[in-house]
């Protein structure tokens, strides 16, 4: 079987006026709608990075790169961005100091990136893990819990970015291999689960988790472009 290959990209967070200069008007209207200065660096960071991988590899000018975000199931607009008429696929994610896109020749993809933080991860467990997850969580060293739940997390979060269910889907009815295994996933026991699914963990550095989802039975060949 051929192997897929995924192109990730990653960018740390800035707000230059060049980057601005390249949102359309919806865009426009949703930086301003930030608060905080870090995210709007993050949400013009994700834009300005996937219309320049785009131009690369579609040879369309960056500048006239347009989205649309309608969702795949109900038609609303709160879907992840799309290049219409392109065969290609990507995802986008931001989290800290890290923003990362996902590029795909084809199959739906998704991603996620997750700085780990002092959540409490027991009542956040009860939310995302599955009943043989939170036993494995339980089971683990204090110290190695924050870094396996984020694990779990980002496997889940970018699964659900892939078939563009997001909050809409039960994540403890997903039952992922453990943090220290390859990522796979091991059962999904809902009426919203897809099937093939590949996953693979990233390398966003210390103190970050991070993994990415294609709806492929394809292997993958992940290719990462670190920070500049």
């Amino acid at each position: 079987m051929p192997v897929l290959e995924c192109a990730v990209h990653w960018a740390a967070p800035a707000d230059e006026p060049h980057m601005r200069d390249l949102l359309d008007a919806g865009e426009r209207d949703r930086y301003a709608r930030f608060m905080r200065a870090e995210d709007k660096a993050r949400f013009v960071t994700g834009r300005f990075l996937a219309r320049t991988v785009l131009s690369e590899a579609t040879g369309l000018a960056p500048s006239g790169i347009r989205f649309t975000t309608d969702c795949p199931h109900c038609g609303g607009a709160h879907g992840k961005p799309r290049l219409p008429g392109s065969g290609l696929d990507f995802s986008l994610s931001h989290s800290g100091d890290r923003v990362v896109l996902v590029l795909s020749d084809g199959p739906e993809v998704g991603v996620d990136v997750e700085r780990e933080s002092d959540r409490d991860v027991d009542r956040l467990g009860t939310m995302v893990l599955s009943a043989p997850e939170r036993d494995v969580l339980q089971n683990l060293p204090p110290d190695q819990r924050k870094r396996a739940f984020h694990s779990y997390w980002c496997r889940k979060e970018a699964l659900l970015k892939a078939t563009g269910h997001g909050l809409a889907a039960s994540m403890t009815a997903i039952h992922v291999s453990g943090p220290d295994e390859p990522a796979a996933v091991l059962s999904w026991d809902d009426d919203k689960a897809v099937s093939p699914v590949r996953l693979a963990d990233l390398t966003p550095g210390p103190g970050y988790a991070a993994s990415v989802a294609v709806l492929t039975d394809r292997p993958l060949k992940i290719t990462e472009t670190p920070i500049g």
